[in-house]
């Protein structure tokens, strides 16, 4: 069967005409094609071998698993074909460096998040709560997209979205392109990850499919639970937790509350902690349709998709902290935490296809909640441990930390002889809501011979409620105009972009204290939380509310983000099996943040000059070279700006803002050699530098009077970063090893690994520290803050990944181990401890994952049934953040992480 393809140049905006394409360059084609996760344009004619196109979704086996993009600049392109296939001349058609995963590669994996999918691309690693690291660099150095437009983030630490809230049941590819073409954003550093949804169906189909999962060290363990409401297991509030008018209003006006006025608060619901011996399991379901009809010549179609998940997980953390440069402890406390994760997402898309046009209209919504009880157990400096063993503090909390994603997208993308357009608008809308985070603090009584909370001095109980709104319009438009009145390919493309973002944010909090500081009677003071709050302890002994949001900075700030961008790309054939992409971008941009109450604020005007250019070689059939030039920015995030005080729920840390941060700029460059030596076989090797001026980094420090650490941010003065990543993929055919079961079946091998090296350069320049309050900042050498030679935060030198696996090309049955490891990195620089001495780096060590996955369609009663079985770090690497002292080692974080068994199971229809 033939196939004819009108040409795709996916990450840039030209569009080469496929009769062009045709005429090719010296060398001809390539004898081999590459595989999965490249991304290919089939010259026009060329014929598709159908059997290397299976994949499970949708449709089932024996459906071709054509990838779907649509980015920047792509108007009316065809779909993008992922390798296995018999194609010729793909090497000269991705003038970017790019990676792609397809619903198959996705599938492969076995992730059930597009986070996880992601750390299978080379030079990828996640960090946290799902935030994608690109070569070493933080997540601020990326940018994510979807459907080629800007989504803002529901994570009030953080300027980009956390992967892992994206379900892969809503999403058709995720591209990678770690190469910076100027039609996307000048936000680049590592690279852009752009996410698709699917669009147009091929043909009708409906799936459901559902999951079980255990984990060893989780489920039917030990946890610490609270109430909430009855709807808590979807991560939606039933009503216990909205916030009462008083509290907003003495949020607003930094005024305390009465004993009456606190009387209406909800109390046992969201205080009373209570161990559950046996947790449950994890749970998921899915389920998803599409059809389509012609219209004439139109063919519209429509995909819907929703999906709801609900897991567990416990952390036993030995959780240490010091300041002085011996590593003697200031305190050491074992904490348990218990976090129920509910997911709930939908997408609704509606499509229309004629001739070479498309036209998208897309609705994605995603609700995000944990739920975690914390309860710890230790000792501090002051007060150690005390005679028979008896720790002297117990601390508990309870927290509700809701996230909600609303976008909605309209895209066309038009085509027409040698002109192609595409435009694109977005509104999108998150939500950050955190009511009720309540904490008690209970001390051993030697005299009562039990732990009370007296309300007053170490003993303590507070409670506080965080907002955060952020709404972002976004609108594109990119024009390429295909130059035919030359012998070899060129074109011209240009485009504009706007992006407005704007975001409100508060957190109220306040401290339960009683009459005068009064120590309340020991009976009392030893009551459990609830009882301790209840509304007849409260009127009895006039416990009041007492205002602390301005203890340490704002109570509540407002941000905005505005950005005009323009740009203008020439891309051509210079001579035979020379190519060239090169283009400039120029941005301006307004970045403020307004503290509400203060009259110390940030405002950023800056515009830049952007260029990037791009050289592609093909000196022989089967490989090329390809260099690459340019400079793009990373600014500083709304939550490093904003000087408010916020706990993030995954690293149990607080943070706070500086508002005398700046922009960063950075130069870029590469060189990447590709072989595609035989079908299904390629072999990438790449060396990259980066520059980086101003770049922002998280700085541990002790706020004054304080022996809480905390994370601050500041620009160091420079950074340098360079490295190389390797590729290889090989499908090996096992049919010589006779007919029957090896007969259709293959091995696959895919292994990448990155290094990478990066060094901040740090001597006398006075920079603005993360303990900068107020209208002037607090200058300090920047070698008092940072190590001169020391790693970027967040960079590991080695990432590996492995796949091997066994697959059947003529139906879906596959099984496939993967390995991971990730060397260490930094998450804080050390902060400055007594006597100013700069305290070691905080060191995070991921270590070394195995993993197993087996998929296998089965048909029962005529329909498609996918069973999936996963079997997930069975080496049983935990977590483990620490410094090292020259005698001492100090666990900032420690804790076991469980292997995690599931079982899953889809039916199509």
């Amino acid at each position: 069967m033939t196939k004819t393809f009108t040409t795709l140049l996916l990450g840039t905006s030209m569009l080469m005409p496929a009769a062009a394409i045709a005429q090719g360059t010296a060398g001809s084609a390539p004898a081999g094609s590459p595989p999965s996760g490249s991304v290919v344009a089939p010259q026009a004619g060329t014929p598709v071998d159908n059997d290397d196109l299976r994949t499970a979704t949708p449709g089932g086996a024996g459906q071709t698993d054509q990838v779907e993009v649509s980015a920047p600049g792509s108007a009316g392109n065809e779909d993008i074909v992922v390798v296995g296939r018999n194609i010729p001349n793909i090497v000269r058609s991705t003038p970017e460096v790019v990676n792609v995963l397809s619903t198959a590669d996705i599938a492969r994996t076995g992730e059930g998040d597009i986070a996880g999918a992601l750390t299978r691309v080379t030079g990828l690693s996640v960090v946290g709560n799902g935030f994608v690291y690109v070569r070493g660099l933080g997540d601020r150095y990326s940018s994510s997209l979807l459907n080629g437009s800007p989504l803002p983030s529901p994570e009030p630490l953080r300027r980009v979205v956390p992967l892992d809230i994206f379900p892969t049941n809503v999403i058709a590819s995720a591209l990678v392109q770690k190469s910076y073409s100027v039609n996307y954003p000048a936000e680049f550093g590592g690279g852009v990850i752009n996410l698709t949804t699917r669009a147009v169906p091929k043909e009708t189909f409906f799936q459901l499919g559902g999951s079980l999962a255990a984990d060893t060290v989780t489920t039917s363990e030990l946890g610490y639970v609270y109430d909430g409401g009855r709807y808590d297991w979807t991560g939606f509030d039933s009503g216990e937790r909205k916030v009462p008018g008083v509290i907003r209003a003495a949020g607003v006006n930094g005024t305390s509350l009465t004993p009456q006025q606190i009387t209406g608060l909800t109390n046992a619901e969201t205080t009373l902690l209570q161990q559950n011996n046996q947790l449950p399991a994890n749970w998921s379901g899915e389920m998803s349709f599409g059809t389509s009809a012609d219209f004439g010549s139109v063919r519209v179609g429509v995909i819907a998709a929703a999906g709801i998940s609900n897991s567990w997980r416990t952390r036993d953390n030995r959780q240490q902290l010091t300041n002085d440069p011996t590593g003697i402890l200031i305190s050491d406390f074992q904490t348990v935490l218990t976090d129920n994760r509910a997911i709930v997402n939908g997408l609704l898309g509606v499509g229309a296809e004629w001739d070479e046009h498309k036209i998208r209209l897309t609705n994605l919504y995603i609700h995000d909640t944990v739920k975690q009880g914390r309860l710890s157990r230790g000792n501090t400096a002051n007060v150690g441990i005390l005679p028979g063993g008896i720790q002297p503090f117990i601390v508990q909390n309870t927290s509700w930390f809701e996230r909600e994603l609303m976008d909605t997208q309209a895209v066309g993308e038009f085509k027409w002889t040698d002109i192609a357009l595409d435009v694109r608008g977005s509104f999108a809308k998150t939500q950050r809501n955190s009511p009720y985070e309540r904490g008690f603090t209970y001390q051993y009584s030697n005299q009562a011979r039990d732990y009370r909370n007296s309300l007053s001095g170490l003993e303590g109980a507070s409670i506080a409620f965080s907002e955060l709104d952020e709404r972002q319009w976004s609108g594109q438009a990119n024009l390429t105009w295909n130059v035919s009145s030359f012998d070899r390919p060129f074109s011209v493309s240009v485009g504009y972009a706007y992006t407005d973002t704007s975001r409100d944010s508060s957190r109220y909090t306040f401290q339960y204290q009683a009459p005068n500081n009064a120590t309340l009677p020991v009976a009392v003071a030893q009551l459990r939380p609830d009882y301790l709050l209840s509304d007849y302890t409260v009127l009895t002994y006039g416990i009041s509310l007492r205002n602390t949001s301005t203890a340490q900075g704002a109570a509540a700030y407002d941000a905005s983000l505005r950005v005009h961008g323009g740009y203008a790309q020439v891309e051509g054939e210079i001579t035979d099996g020379l190519r060239a992409t090169s283009g400039i971008r120029y941005e301006q941009a307004v970045e403020w943040v307004n503290p509400i109450g203060t009259a110390t604020g940030t405002r950023l005007d800056n515009s830049y000059w952007l260029p990037a250019v791009t050289i592609t070689w093909n000196f022989a059939p089967d490989m090329q070279l390809r260099g690459h030039l340019s400079k793009t920015l990373a600014r500083p995030q709304f939550r490093e700006l904003a000087p408010q005080l916020y706990q993030d729920f995954e690293s149990d840390r607080l943070f706070f803002g500086n508002t005398f941060l700046k922009d960063s700029q950075l130069y870029n460059a590469e060189l990447r050699y590709e072989w595609y030596f035989a079908r299904d076989q390629r072999f990438n090797l790449a060396g990259f530098f980066k520059r980086i001026d101003d770049p922002i980094e998280a700085v541990a420090f002790f706020p004054a009077g304080s022996s809480t650490l905390q994370t601050g941010f500041a620009n160091a003065p420079r950074a340098k970063l360079y490295g190389g990543e390797v590729e290889f993929q090989k499908y090996i055919p096992l049919d010589a090893l006779g007919d029957g079961f090896f007969a259709t079946r293959r091995l696959v091998a895919i292994v990448n690994y990155t290094y990478t090296h990066s060094k901040v350069e740090a001597g006398n320049q006075l920079i603005a520290s993360p303990l900068s309050s107020g209208a002037i900042a607090d200058l300090r050498p920047a070698n008092v803050l940072f190590r001169d030679g020391a790693p970027l935060v967040g960079q590991s030198d080695h990432l590996v990944n492995l796949q091997l696996g066994i697959e059947d090309k003529e139906s879906l049955s596959q099984l496939t181990f993967l390995f991971n490891y990730a060397s260490d990195r930094l998450t804080n620089r050390g902060p400055v401890g007594d006597g100013g001495v700069r305290l070691p780096d905080l060191i995070e060590r991921p270590g070394i994952r195995l993993d197993i996955v087996g998929r296998q369609g089965i048909r029962i009663a005529g329909k498609e049934v996918e069973i999936k079985a996963e079997a997930r770090n069975l080496t049983g690497t935990g977590y483990r953040e620490f410094q090292t002292f020259e005698n001492a080692r100090v666990d900032i974080n420690r804790y076991r992480l469980g292997r995690v068994f599931s079982l899953g199971a889809s039916i199509q229809f």
